[in-house]
């Protein structure tokens, strides 16, 4: 396993993000609220979480759809997935949106999202003079559904 160390502070009464099993990629974030929120079909809203962290330089945090709430409430998180950058020392925040046709109801400490965090290179573009300059790939130009739905 590669650690990578993430300073953090949590304002909120809630356990710090944790790994579920050996394997999980993502840890749950959970709500920091005074008071539930109500959540009306079609709407989104701005969870806060209580958290501020401090990545690694060459890290970025993923802030991702917890599957269960999708299935079962359609709540979603709207700009998934959402980056959080290194160099951000601002409270964690979820932007959910219920995409049912029901209100939900977000109460605090309820797992909202899932947050992944993974390593990032940034890249330098090298402009060419001509579209043939990029090399050839046996996928070429070959977009969305490509290669078939079997």
């Amino acid at each position: 396993m590669n650690d990578c160390i993430c300073r953090i502070y949590n304002e909120s009464t809630n356990e710090l993000p944790a790994y579920a099993s050996v394997n999980a990629a993502g840890m749950d974030l959970r709500a920091n609220l005074k008071e539930s929120i109500v959540l009306e079909p079609g709407c989104r809203v701005l969870v806060p979480t209580g958290l501020y962290m401090e990545l690694p330089p060459d890290c970025e945090a993923q802030i991702r759809p917890r599957s269960g709430l999708a299935f079962k409430h359609g709540i979603t998180v709207l700009n998934s997935p959402g980056t959080i950058d290194a160099d951000y020392r601002g409270e964690v925040k979820v932007l959910l949106v219920n995409l049912s046709q029901e209100p939900f109801e977000i109460q605090h400490g309820e797992r909202i999202a899932q947050m992944v965090v993974s390593r990032f290179c940034q890249v330098r573009f090298q402009a060419v003079e001509h579209l043939e300059d990029l090399s050839d790939t046996e996928r070429g130009a070959g977009g969305f559904g490509h290669s078939g739905r079997k």
